[in-house]
C-alpha cells in the first residue's frame, strides 16, 4: 500500500487524474504515477512479443478505502493489486491508499464519482440508498445466507442502478467486515432497553440509526477514523461493528462491554468510475472484474477466518463479551421490526423485494 498525506494527495490529484486520462488514451503516464510491480518488467521486456496486451495500452488505477492494515478488506486489496498487475502483464496497476489516506469514505465516493480517483471499496451508501435494502437487522444469520444475497439476481439489480444515479459501476459486492456488535462504555447490554438512554454513534447509515433509536438509544454521527477518540472523549457512550473491525481500529481499549447480537450485515461495495471504466479495454475491463471476484472471496474467507481470533483479543484485553441466548436474541429482533415498516415507507426497498430477500434467505 501506498502512503501519502490526505493533503499531499489532494495537491497532486489533479496531475494523477490527468495523467490516467492520457493511459486511457495510450499516451504515458507522468511523474507522480509510481513504479510498476514486478511483473510489469516482464510485460515490458515483452515488447509486443508473447505479450497480448501490449497493443491495449497502460492504466493506472487509484483506489481508496478506509482500513488499516491486517484487516481483510486491505490484505484482499493488496492482493487484487497484485492479482491484476499480474493478469495484464503490468499493462494495468492499482494503486492502493487504505487506512483512510484520501479522506472518509464518503469523500472517497465523493471523489470517485467526480473522476479524481478510479475507486473505492467501503459501506457507502449515501449515493446508493437502495443497497441499505441488504443492511436490515438480523435479516440473515449465517455466511451461506449473506453469500446468496450478495450473489443473487436482486443485489445485481440494486448495484446496476448506482451507475445511472452516481456515475458509477460495482464491480464487485462483498462482505464489509462480519456481523455487527454492540459496544458500550457504561454496562453490559444485555437487553433492548440496555440502549435506552445510551449514545451510540453510527456512520450516518439510516438502518443503523433506525435500529439504535427503535431500542431507545439516541445516535450520533461520527467517522470512521475519528472513531477511537470520539469514543476516549466519550463523544459517544457506544458504537456498533464486527470483531474485525474493532480490533484493527483497537476500539476494546475505549470500550468495556460488549454484546455478541451479529444484528446486520454490510455489504462492501467496490464503486469505480463509470467513465474511466467504460473507457478500458474490454480485455482490462474481464481481467479487472475475474481479479475482483477473486478478492470478494478472498475477503469473506479472511473474515471467517479471522473473526474468532479477534473476539479472543478483545476478551484477552479485558472486555466483558456477553453472549445473549436464543430468548434474548428474540427480543432483540422483535425491538427493531419498525425498521422493516420504515424501510418500505421510505422506498429503501419494495414489499416484494423484502419477500425476495426473506425467500433467498430462507434457501440458504
Amino acid at each position: 500500500m501506498k502512503k501519502i498525506s490526505r493533503r499531499s494527495f489532494l495537491k497532486v490529484s489533479g496531475a494523477v487524474a490527468a495523467a490516467g486520462a492520457m493511459a486511457a488514451c495510450g499516451g504515458s503516464a507522468s511523474s507522480t504515477t509510481t513504479a510498476a510491480p514486478a511483473a510489469s518488467s516482464a510485460a515490458s521486456s515483452a515488447a509486443g512479443g508473447d505479450d497480448k496486451f501490449a497493443s491495449l495500452g497502460s492504466f493506472t488505477m487509484t483506489v481508496g478505502h478506509a482500513q488499516p492494515e491486517g484487516n481483510p478488506r486491505f490484505v484482499s486489496m493488496e492482493k487484487f493489486a497484485e492479482d491484476v498487475a499480474a493478469a495484464t502483464n503490468g499493462h494495468v496497476k492499482i494503486e492502493v491508499y487504505g487506512n483512510g489516506q484520501l479522506g472518509t469514505e464518503k469523500e472517497m465516493l465523493e471523489q470517485v464519482v467526480a473522476g479524481t480517483i478510479q475507486g473505492m471499496r467501503g459501506g457507502q451508501f449515501d449515493f446508493s440508498p437502495r443497497l441499505l435494502m441488504f443492511t436490515l437487522p438480523f435479516l440473515t444469520n449465517t455466511r451461506a445466507q449473506v453469500t446468496a444475497l450478495l450473489q443473487s439476481e436482486l443485489a445485481q439489480k440494486v448495484c446496476a442502478e448506482a451507475e445511472g444515479e452516481t456515475g458509477t459501476v460495482i464491480i464487485n459486492l462483498c462482505d464489509a467486515g462480519g456481523y455487527r456488535q454492540f459496544s458500550n462504555s457504561k454496562h453490559p447490554i444485555k437487553a433492548p432497553a440496555d440502549l435506552k438512554g445510551l449514545k451510540m454513534r453510527t456512520n450516518g447509515m439510516k438502518t443503523i440509526d433506525m435500529t439504535f433509536q427503535a431500542m431507545g438509544a439516541t445516535t450520533t454521527t461520527i467517522p470512521y477514523s475519528d472513531l477511537y477518540m470520539g469514543l476516549k472523549t466519550s463523544v459517544a457512550d457506544g458504537q456498533e461493528n464486527p470483531w474485525v473491525n474493532v480490533e484493527g481500529m483497537k476500539f476494546y481499549e475505549v470500550q468495556k462491554y460488549f454484546t455478541e447480537v451479529n444484528y446486520q450485515f454490510h455489504p462492501d461495495p467496490f464503486y469505480v468510475n463509470a467513465a474511466w471504466w467504460n473507457a478500458l479495454p474490454e480485455e482490462f475491463r474481464d481481467v479487472i472484474t475475474e481479479c475482483a471476484t477473486a478478492m470478494g472471496e478472498y475477503n469473506d474467507q479472511l473474515i471467517d477466518q479471522n473473526s474468532s481470533a479477534a473476539k479472543q483479543t478483545i476478551v484477552d484485553y479485558g472486555c466483558e463479551v456477553y453472549e445473549p441466548s436464543a430468548d434474548e436474541l428474540k427480543a432483540f429482533q422483535q425491538a427493531v421490526q419498525s425498521v422493516y415498516d420504515k424501510c418500505i415507507s421510505e422506498g429503501i426497498c419494495t414489499a416484494d423485494e423484502l419477500k425476495e430477500m426473506q425467500d433467498i434467505v430462507a434457501k440458504a
